[in-house]
Parts: structure tokens; sequence; C-alpha cells
């Protein structure tokens, strides 16, 4: 088939986009808005716009000459602004256009400063809530313009009428709404109210609630944001302040960090949770935007790290996404979130130089979040890292502290290992440091840096063992034959036995093992079933000299010294597992299958022998 050679063909036909608007809202419902809840704020919104576009008009008005009414009992919703108002050809361009904005069209590129909305589609979140929308408005910009009536309905049809000016003798916009049956629960009178303070309690503009029984309208926002206003005295304002924190966010602050970047108009505080936080778990902030509620859980607004602080801030040039329920991710997010770590550095520093028992508190709960802060900032680890608690053979304690005690200071890799030797170690009168947790070893290299005089080491297994003392000749000959059937029984294991003396006498054995070294065992055992292979190619590639583990079984021990006089083979044997097997779990690493099994097999065989002994 061929097309006739025209213009029209050539040239394509204009269409227009047929659009289903409640196709439209059910998007918006599902995808764009967290909840129906939000046609409240969006309404709030319009209402603020439209009064900051009103004091544009009238700059000379007195600050609370033009407010936002908000009215509701049970069946309508009513909010009424004495904002800058529509004519009709207005109504046309912006209620009639999804998506068209007022402020676009007033070139809201130069001025997204002065409003809050930008995205033109808010009008539409009425519809989650009600089947048509009811707008009344004058305009300002033009005094004698009549009124102008718009209805839009859901099913996408709308009509616009004008009316007398008398039908609202003064400029502004009345939107009002229908509720549905289904959203009693965002529509009942004390909800409204509720969202109303929820979203609006820091806006600038005065707004009053009516519940329609008579009473006097309540307001809203009776007073300023708490950092907006006077008090008598320094304490006075740190107690409102803290005060505010506790109300917002259900928990007495630590401390309060008062917030003031004046390049982007945001002032706000920062509550000092009393309670340490669980690693990887951040906190949301509660933003507003021009004194509009914009997010609870904003964790954009600062960095990773700061998760020991919850943010309450109003902000003038933080851009809001086209939900208004988080920030877009823009190079003034990223500046106001480096300023604001900036904040939370200094008050960390002011902390440290002027009240140290404020910081004895902050450390005691967060001391995770300011190591990790420390490991990349050199500031906070020079004024911090002497501070910082960390589990040692001496307890829990500074490393300022510890370093006093001990010149080197030895730091193990993982947490098994610290535990394994914390004991024998602390006997033996060696300064270890448990550099097994999250930032702790790499810290504790850093200590040179802090204190020249004090040295740092990774804790070595023969440095252990060498302050381990050995048994005299004869103790060694006598118990040669023992030793011997052990090592037959732990080669499995890959492990040597020796004898030695130390502190605690408690303790029966030593199991001296890395993690690096089973890894290590563990390769090599795979290229030995692989060889010829491919993959024993390549793993024997790998393989080093693998460290064998050593248990060492304490001459000072009673168990230990009945055991090496035993002249039975089996019973040696089974005995010399007992003690790998005791010494193995006090190590508190993983066991392997294999150890599992010898431990209940040992412990089997003892119980045989003494039961064959007994008879």
């Amino acid at each position: 088939m061929t097309l006739p050679d025209t213009a029209a063909n050539a040239a394509g036909t204009d269409r227009t986009f047929q659009v289903d608007l409640r196709g439209l809202v059910d998007l918006l419902s599902h995808h764009l808005y967290s909840s129906p809840r939000v046609y409240l704020r969006e309404l709030l919104q319009n209402a603020v716009d439209a009064l900051t576009a009103r004091y544009g008009l009238e700059p000379a008005a007195p600050v609370d000459a033009f407010g936002i009414r908000l009215y509701a009992d049970g069946s309508v919703v009513r909010v009424e602004d004495d904002g800058v108002g529509l004519t009709e050809a207005d109504v046309h361009t912006f209620l009639a256009t999804i998506g068209r904005s007022s402020k676009r069209a007033e070139r809201i590129a130069e001025q997204r400063g002065d409003y809050i909305g930008q995205f033109g589609i808010g009008l539409l979140s009425c519809f989650l809530v009600a089947d048509e929308i009811h707008v009344l408005s004058r305009s300002a910009r033009t005094p004698d313009a009549p009124a102008v009536e718009w209805r839009g309905r859901g099913d996408g049809s709308y009509t616009v009428r004008t009316l007398p000016a008398s039908a609202r003798p003064r400029p502004g916009t009345t939107v009002t709404l229908t509720p549905r049956a289904d959203a009693g629960e965002w529509t009942r009178p004390a909800q409204v109210h509720a969202l109303a303070r929820h979203f609006g309690s820091l806006l600038r503009h005065p707004v009053t609630f009516d519940d329609g029984t008579g009473g006097p309208g309540a307001s809203v926002n009776p007073e300023p944001a708490p950092w907006a206003r006077t008090y008598p005295t320094p304490g006075a304002r740190s107690r409102a302040l803290a005060a505010y924190g506790e109300e917002v966010f259900g928990f007495t602050p630590l401390d309060t960090i008062e917030l003031d970047l004046p390049a982007v108009g945001l002032k706000g505080i920062a509550c000092v949770l009393p309670e340490a936080v669980p690693t990887g778990r951040r906190h949301g902030h509660r933003v507003h935007v021009k004194g509009m509620l914009l997010s609870e859980q904003a964790e954009e607004i600062l960095p990773e790290w700061a998760f020991f602080v919850r943010c309450v801030v109003d902000a003038e040039s933080l851009r809001p996404t086209a939900s208004r329920e988080s920030l877009y991710e823009d190079d003034t997010l990223a500046a106001v979130r480096d300023t604001l770590a900036e904040r939370l550095r200094a008050w960390i520093a002011r902390a440290a130089a002027s009240d140290p028992d404020l910081l004895a508190r902050f450390l005691q709960a967060h001391h995770l979040a300011v190591k990790s802060l420390a490991v990349h900032d050199d500031e906070i680890l020079r004024m911090l890292l002497p501070w910082l608690p960390f589990e040692t053979t001496d307890g829990h304690t500074t490393l300022d502290e510890f370093a006093r005690t001990h010149r080197t200071v030895l730091v193990t890799s993982s947490v098994e290992e610290f535990r394994q030797v914390a004991a024998i170690a602390s006997a033996a009168g060696l300064g270890v440091v448990n550099g097994g947790y999250t930032y702790d070893r790499e810290l504790v290299h850093r200590l040179p840096e802090i204190r020249p005089e004090a040295t740092v080491a990774d804790l070595a297994p023969d440095t252990l063992t060498a302050h381990l003392d050995p048994v005299d000749r004869e103790t060694e000959l006598a118990a040669a034959a023992y030793l011997s059937q052990a090592r037959d029984a732990l080669a499995a294991f890959d492990c040597d036995v020796a004898l030695r003396t130390f502190q605690p006498a408690s303790a029966p054995a030593l199991l001296v093992d890395s993690r690096e070294a089973r890894h290590e065992r563990t390769r090599s055992r795979l290229a030995r079933e692989q060889e010829g292979g491919l993959w024993g190619g390549i793993l024997g590639a790998l393989r080093q000299e693998a460290p064998r583990a050593q248990l060492i079984l304490n001459q000072l021990n009673p168990l230990v010294r009945t055991a090496v006089t035993i002249d039975e083979p089996e019973l040696a044997r089974t005995s010399a597992e007992a003690l790998y097997g005791q010494a193995a779990m006090l190590s508190r690493r993983p066991l392997r299958p294999a150890e599992s099994s010898l431990i209940n097999r040992s412990f089997l065989d003892l119980l045989a022998h003494a039961l064959r002994k007994d008879s």
C-alpha cells in the first residue's frame, strides 16, 4: 500500500494527548504521594504561595495583614486565603491544564526562592479524598475583576463561570472539598486540625482552624519557631530548644546544637541522641521548607556518620522533589550537608575543650560514630583519639590512659584473637588492644600521631609465645611421650603441641592460631585435593607455607600435670583432643564441624574410660 504524496502526510498530523484523570490520580496516590493526607499540605502550600505573591504586590502590607483560614465540619473541608487570587484567564490557563503552574509562568527559575511549589500538580491531590474540587477566587492584580468559580471533577470535566464581585468581596481564593465516604479518616474535623498543625506549625503566615461548632477559630501556628523567638537568658534559650526537641522527637536530648546557615536561609536545631544507635541505622530528620513540613525522614540533610543526632530545620533555598516529601539532590543540598557537618564537628570540639563531662557522656553513647569520623577527619582524630574507649587487656579504657602504662601497644586483627590471648597476655604484662571492632585497629595504629613516644604493632603469635616460660629439661623429657601422642592426635587439625608455664594457672591450654593461617591451611588442603587439575594449579600458585596452629599446654595447671603422666596411648590421645576442644571453645571463634565432632567424641571416650575403670 502506497500513501499519497501530500504535504500533510509528509509532515504528519499534530494531535493532543488524551489524559485519563482518574488513572493519573491513581498514579499519584500510589507512586508520588505517600498518603492521601498530603491533600491538606498541598492546599496549604498553594495558599502560602498565593500569600507570597500578594505580598509581592503589596510589599508595604503588615506581616499579619493576610492569612489562611481552614474549616472542616465533617461534611466539607475548606481552605481560604487572602492571596493574590486568579482571574478568569488564569483559571483557564492554570487550573484546567494539568502540570501548568502559575509560579512557572512567572519565571520560577529566577524566583524559586519565593515559592514552595514548582510543579503545578498539587491541586490534583484533592482528588485523593474528593470527587469534586470547588474553587472561588478573585484577583488582587485586577481590582475590578469579577469573582471566578471553577469546578473540577474526577472524570476530567470542569466548568468555569464568572460571578459578581460580591460573591467574594476581597481578593484571595477559597477551595472547598466535599469528601468521599471512604475519605473520612483524613477529613474529620479533628484530623484536619491535626494535619494542619503537623504540616503548618512553623508557617510564617497566620493560619486558623474552625470546626463549625461556633467557637472561636484555633490558631494552627500560634508562635514562631523556637529558634526565632527571643529569650531572657542563654540558659532559657537552651532549655526551650531542648524542650522543643523532646516534643518533636520524643526523647530528652543529651544536648542541642543550634544551626544557622544564612546563605541558604536555614535555621534549626540538632538534638544529640542520649543513647547509642545500632550500627548502620540512620535516623531521618524533620525538614521544613519556608515553614511547611516537607519530610520527617530526610536522611540526605546530614552525612552518614552523623547518626548520633536528629535535626529539625527550616530552610529557604532547598528544593523539594515533585512529591514535596524529600529534597532534590543538587549542589545546594550538598553544600548544606557539608556545612552542617562542620557545625557538628565544631560542637564536638567545643565539648572537648570546655565540657569534659558532656564529652564523656557523649562518647559513652556514641563512640562508634566518633570513631568513624576520626578515621577520615584528622582534626577530630587529634582531639578525640586519646579520649575514645577501647577494649584492652586492662579493661575498657582510653588509649591515652592505656599508652601511659604500656609503651608498646599491641593490637589484634580480630575479636576472637583478642579473646583467645587476653587473659594470658595480661598476666604476662603485655598491653593488647582488641582491634577486631569496626575502625579500632586502624585508629590504634594512628596513636603515634598523637603520642609520638608510643609504639604500636600488630600482635603476632610468636610475640605472645615468647613471653611464655619454658619448662625445665626434666619435665620436658618426662612429658615427651605424651606430647608425641598429642601431636599425632591433632595432626588432622594442622596443630602442633608444646608445654610451657604461664599465668593464669587456671587456664589449662592456649590455642594460638589466626584466621589468616586457617584460611591458608584450607587453601593448601584444597590444592592437594585438586592436584593435577586446573583448580589445583591455580590454588598451588597461591599456596604459601601455611603456619600451623599451636596448642600450648600450661604446666602450672593441675589438669595438664595429670594429663602428661598418662601412659595409655588411647587415653592420651583422647585427653589431648579434649584439651584442644576446650581451648578452641575458649577462643570463642566458630567451631568447624570436625572440631565439634572431636569435642563430642573426646567427651564420650573419657566417659567410657571412666565407666570401664569403675567396673
